[in-house]
């Protein structure tokens, strides 16, 4: 049995954009997310990139927006994971695409979905590598109190995203 080293990757993300980092299993994979990015929120800018584990192995493109797909290939690239994909957005949000991204049957598992600095924690071994989890921003520095409650439940509603 070989060894396995750790690394952190960081996600370049320079302009503070949301996105999914996931995992999935085929290369059908570019082709069903696009589609149903499109399809599922009217305006939706995205890149998309997805890591092939066999075969040719490349980092496998898609998208509309071609600021957004550089930015998921670098990623992508640099994790260097086989059968992880990651979607940068604009004019849309990770809570509006969750479901149906979710629901895409090559789709095993989503690492996160955020704005946050992110550091993907990686293992490698001789045959690859694999993502093993991820650092999604910083630790909490408290707990929160009756004012906070209000304030987060005030933010909440005045956003759109709950109701009276």
């Amino acid at each position: 049995m070989g060894e396995i080293s750790l690394h952190r990757v960081e996600i370049e993300n320079p302009l503070g954009l949301n996105f999914i980092l996931g995992q999935s299993h085929f290369i059908k994979t570019v082709e069903d997310l696009h589609e149903t990015l499109t399809s599922s929120v009217p305006g939706i800018k995205f890149g998309l990139a997805f890591n092939e584990a066999s075969g040719k192995r490349l980092v496998r493109l898609s998208g509309n927006d071609s600021e957004l797909i550089e930015l998921a290939k670098i990623n992508a690239y640099k994790i260097a994971a086989g059968h992880i994909f990651i979607i940068f957005l604009k004019e849309s949000f990770p809570i509006n695409v969750l479901p149906v991204i979710k629901s895409v049957p090559e789709v095993c598992r989503i690492f996160c979905a955020t704005a946050n600095k992110v550091e993907v924690i990686v293992g490698e071994t001789e045959l690859g590598r694999s993502v093993l989890g991820v650092v999604d921003g910083e630790k909490p520095v408290g707990i929160e109190g009756e004012n906070d409650v209000k304030e987060r439940k005030e933010f909440l509603r005045k956003i759109g995203y709950k109701v009276k």
